[in-house]
């Protein structure tokens, strides 16, 4: 029987790579989205993969959400957190909302996930989570004091996670990207994301399928005997 996953922010950019990149290989996916219905429906209409809205920010709803595609799907087995927000600002210009939100949703919807699956995983002895980090989590950004302490969160809560599920076959990896060729850096004003790049030895931006190819190493069989870890796929900007 196929494995289970659920794929946070899994019908746009980096998300829907992963998504595709799983179900290229028999996966049964299932992505999680939080905002626009209509975009929604049009990834399920063109990849056939089945979409569940909730906001991974709150916790009531991943366990039902996550109950509910138990329910309707099969028991998840996999788990990529990938769900994130950005509300950059120095923190002189900071509010307290746009800090809340930005560790609500990236952070705490990776506690959200696991405390909803994480038990079932335990259950049938066999699980995977990968937790989407950033090259920001690790080296920092001016402006993004909310962005960079949730993603460095991150990747302090798979080590500790991954020691719980070390003795009962379950995994906790992270992936911290670098900058990435989607559409929130196709935002960035042309003469900023030049000195970007600039900095990136590698001379370009990340496609998102190279972060796939990453979180599809990590959830297979070949990577039980990797856990705690954080890849770092990002072009050598940041050797960590």
């Amino acid at each position: 029987m196929a494995r289970v996953a659920i794929v946070t922010g899994g019908s746009r950019g980096i998300g829907e790579a992963i998504s595709l990149k799983l179900q290229e290989q028999g996966v049964t996916v299932v992505a999680n989205y939080g905002g626009n219905d209509d975009k929604a429906r049009a990834f399920t209409e063109r990849t056939g993969i089945k979409t569940y809205k909730w906001d991974v920010g709150d916790h009531e709803a991943c366990l039902e959400g996550c109950a509910r595609v138990a329910a309707e799907v099969g028991p998840v087995d996999i788990v990529v957190n990938n769900a994130g927000i950005t509300r950059d600002g120095t923190l002189a210009r900071m509010s307290y909302d746009d800090w809340h939100d930005v560790m609500r949703i990236n952070l705490g919807g990776c506690f959200n996930m696991a405390k909803a699956t994480f038990g079932g995983m335990v259950e049938r002895g066999w699980g995977r989570i990968v937790n989407i980090g950033s090259i920001n989590g690790q080296a920092g950004q001016y402006g993004q004091v909310n962005y960079a302490a949730a993603k460095s969160g991150i990747h302090g809560f798979t080590k500790a996670l991954a020691q719980e599920g070390a003795g009962k076959g379950i995994t906790v990896n992270a992936i911290a990207p670098g900058y990435i060729d989607t559409d929130m850096v196709a935002a960035v004003p042309p003469q900023v994301l030049e000195k970007i790049v600039a900095k990136i030895p590698v001379g370009r931006l990340g496609q998102a399928d190279e972060i796939a190819r990453g979180v599809l190493f990590l959830c297979s069989e070949d990577a039980g005997f990797v856990t705690g870890s954080t890849m770092s796929i990002n072009g050598g900007q940041h050797m960590y």
